[in-house]
């Protein structure tokens, strides 16, 4: 009986070796972080800038404490990498400036990215990263592309900085940059002002997360939720669905062919392409 017993024990912990060996591969299969295998573009000269929130901990409201949050890892690693390959400059700015949080979970096993990888080991993108551009200090006129990343972080500063939704108007009547970000990121553009006053996004296409993953993350506490807040500043919200939300993808553009916004961490790619895609034929 005992060796019975420590034979299905053995046999336990093959299983469990296997399915986490798997475990990458079946997220992956089930759409998590798909490859990109579109049209890819050259844009030697121009330049791109990335923004990020500064904030760091999954707290609940009146409370300073909490888990580790910030961007998460692939929303930044993504798009940077999909723009510096097409030839372009890169710079990385946040709300604060200076040391980006970068969401712990970004980088588990089974769901880190190769760009996520690749980020780890270059020393420029972590220069970058560890001493972002304060946004503030940043005239975003002077970019091809404006990518705003994601991740829990982004619900409590992008959506409520003054200096974003400023310089984001500026970058839209001031230059020709097309302007976009997947998942938490959009709610950098929620309070954008048109020359009338009225919300810039309004009346736009827009996707981001949506309510029914938050819901079935159950982090449904932060103070800014993509969906209910691009429908709330009248964006015509747009988003896929799958059994899980966090394995569906969704790129959408506007209308007039600026902004480019992705549902969750699966749409880097595809709207990191599309913008420099937009942003060639406005050459």
């Amino acid at each position: 009986m005992k060796k019975i017993i420590l034979f299905l024990f053995g046999l336990l912990i093959v299983g469990a070796i296997i399915f986490a060996a798997a475990l990458p591969s079946i997220l992956k299969s089930q759409g998590l972080h798909p490859d990109y295998d579109g049209p890819r573009y050259e844009l030697p000269g121009k330049r791109a800038l990335i923004i990020s929130t500064s904030h760091g901990v999954l707290n609940k409201p009146g409370e300073t404490e909490g888990k580790k949050t910030g961007v998460f890892g692939s929303e930044l690693s993504v798009p940077y990498y999909d723009f510096q390959d097409a030839g372009m400059e890169v710079d990385v700015a946040s709300i604060k400036g200076g040391a980006i949080p970068i969401d712990p979970m970004s980088y588990k096993y089974m769901i880190i990215t190769e760009a996520d990888k690749r980020s780890r080991k270059d020393d420029a993108f972590q220069k970058k990263v560890m001493n972002s551009l304060k946004i503030d200090d940043v005239d975003f006129t002077q970019y091809d592309t404006i990518f705003l990343a994601g991740g829990w972080g982004a619900a409590y500063d992008l959506g409520q900085s003054d200096v974003l939704a400023k310089k984001i108007s500026e970058a839209y009547y001031g230059s020709k940059a097309i302007i976009g970000g997947v998942c938490h990121g959009p709610l950098g553009l929620i309070n954008a002002k048109d020359e009338d006053g009225n919300l810039l996004i309004a009346g736009r296409k827009m996707s981001g997360v949506t309510d029914k993953q938050v819901r079935e993350l159950k982090i449904n506490f932060t103070p800014l939720h993509p969906e209910e807040a691009l429908r709330a500043a009248g964006a015509k919200f747009e988003a896929s669905t799958a059994k899980k939300d966090l394995f569906a993808t969704h790129t959408v553009i506007d209308n007039e062919g600026r902004f480019v916004t992705g549902q969750n961490q699966n749409s880097g790619h595809v709207t990191a392409h599309e913008m420099m895609r937009l942003a060639k034929s406005a050459q």
